[in-house]
């Protein structure tokens, strides 16, 4: 079984001064709500094999910042055609990731993962910043995943947890 995560940047900064929607960093809500969530996954036993990003800043933040608090050794990619991708093209990252990785994590963007998690399930999902939403396919090669349907395991946003249950201390 290969499990699919897909993890929704965290909120970004639109007050910032950058150039162009690439380049928004995170907010501070949305650096602590990607750390939550980093440590959230790691306390459930739930640390990817390997990550992959949008090339985004707010989505390779949201990444790293997961990975960082939650102590995770996964490998970080950055795949270009996670920004601005639709489903398909989001499954076709999929299908070219490593079969060592049984737990795979696509960190991207809205409407992309709404969009994707309803082709997999046949059901309306809004994915949240920082949401994390992970799909459980009968498949043992991600080559296999794009026509196959999944179930959905768990659906995780950062204000789930309150500061005293899950501390990042």
């Amino acid at each position: 079984m290969l499990r699919l995560m897909l993890f929704r940047h965290g909120k970004s900064d639109w007050n910032a001064t950058t150039t162009g929607d690439r380049g928004r960093p995170l907010n501070p809500r949305g650096e602590r709500a990607a750390a939550t969530m980093g440590f959230v996954l790691r306390k459930m036993g739930e640390v990817p094999d390997l990550v992959v990003s949008s090339p985004a800043v707010r989505a390779e933040s949201t990444a790293t910042l997961a990975r960082i608090s939650g102590g995770w050794d996964s490998r970080l990619e950055i795949a270009d055609e996670l920004y601005g991708a639709g489903p398909g093209a989001a499954l076709s990252v999929a299908a070219r990731c490593d079969n060592d990785a049984e737990r795979l994590m696509l960190v991207g963007h809205e409407p992309t993962w709404s969009l994707l998690a309803k082709r997999i399930t046949g059901g309306r999902i809004v994915v949240k910043t920082a949401t994390v939403l992970a799909f459980d396919f009968n498949a043992v090669r991600w080559t296999n995943v794009e026509q196959m349907g999944a179930s959905l395991a768990y659906a995780l946003h950062p204000r789930m947890f309150s500061d005293d249950e899950w501390s990042l201390r």
